[in-house]
């Protein structure tokens, strides 16, 4: 992806490898370069272990990378550290697949949302009621909903907390890894909702991981697509449903079920398991799953290019017409 002007934070040629035994390793990102503009949504999407999880840890540095640098505001932040670090993780928030595990269940719901305030000092203690009201309000829950516990209130409930703990630091950039999955599909949409309503409101960018490659499309302005670690295609979301060229995007989309789609036509289905594959950074990583395979394919993984306004295509048969 080109980085504009209204670039907030760049991902640049990250690898991150992970052992595997005595001497193997496995490659969860393979050189990922990606931007995240300012006020936009960037989906990520592609079945489980293909690195997306992985991808927003290094942004949010719970993970370091092997190599390459995750830039923002012109600063390499793998670099931060100790009280550096600290204070930048104000910049940068996340909200988490499943929030019965991100918070205590001994806290009630006002001091999980001030939490992240008083570990930074900016409110007292006696403030804790009136700032737990202003963001239950924001996400949308009853001000008496402060005293609650976490298991006295339903997923969505709990995942709106997820929500306004994020915000209270007032980040830039709020990265939702799954968040919406665990969720029924009425309240899924609720939340996506809101979500977008928050996002307007305070010009929030937005790295949105998920597996729903509908719910990305229409959440998303941009739409990344990833394969083994790789990014094979990235698409404005407006055209994913009628322009995308990656074989493997192309499959994806033919999956997706609707009530006005032409049962007689064929689905493509993508053979063998992801979890089967061998590391090859050094070959395309789908050749194994795609019909066009051609001889380069397992020579050389190819890198994506251009193709058309902000559309980039990583693919031999494609940049070979």
């Amino acid at each position: 992806m080109r980085k504009t002007e209204n670039t907030i934070l760049e991902v640049k040629d990250v690898v991150k490898k992970f052992p595997i035994g005595k001497n193997g390793e496995m490659t969860a990102c393979n050189h990922v370069s990606l931007c995240l503009e300012k006020g936009k949504t960037l989906g990520i999407i592609g079945e489980s272990g293909c690195g997306k999880s992985t991808l927003m840890k290094v942004i949010m540095q719970l993970e370091q990378p092997t190599s390459g640098e995750v830039i923002y505001k012109g600063k390499d932040i793998t670099k931060l550290k100790g009280e550096e670090l600290r204070q930048h993780r104000r910049n940068i928030q996340m909200v988490f697949q499943d929030p019965t595990t991100a918070f205590n269940p001994k806290m009630k719901v006002k001091d999980i949302i001030c939490e992240p305030l008083l570990n930074f000092g900016l409110i007292k203690k006696s403030q804790k009621e009136e700032v737990a009201k202003k963001y239950l309000e924001m996400v949308e829950l009853p001000a008496e909903f402060m005293d609650r516990y976490q298991h006295n209130m339903s997923g969505g409930q709990r995942q709106r907390i997820g929500i306004a703990r994020a915000l209270v630091l007032d980040p830039e950039i709020m990265i939702l890894d799954e968040s919406t999955s665990a969720l029924d599909v009425s309240i899924q949409k609720n939340i996506i909702e809101l979500i977008k309503k928050i996002q307007q409101d305070r010009n929030l960018t937005i790295g949105f991981v998920c597996h729903d490659i509908v719910l990305v499309s229409e959440m998303s302005h941009t739409v990344a697509v990833m394969y083994l670690g790789n990014i094979v295609e990235v698409i404005p979301s407006h055209k994913l449903s009628s322009l995308a060229m990656h074989p493997y995007t192309k499959t994806l989309m033919s999956a997706v079920f609707s009530l006005n789609m032409d049962f007689s036509k064929k689905i493509d289905v993508a053979d063998n398991d992801i979890s089967n594959k061998i590391d090859n950074v050094n070959a395309c990583p789908f050749r194994d799953r795609c019909e066009h395979a051609m001889e380069i394919c397992s020579k050389e993984n190819p890198k994506l290019k251009e193709v058309s306004k902000d559309h980039y295509v990583a693919c031999h048969l494609k940049l070979n017409v």
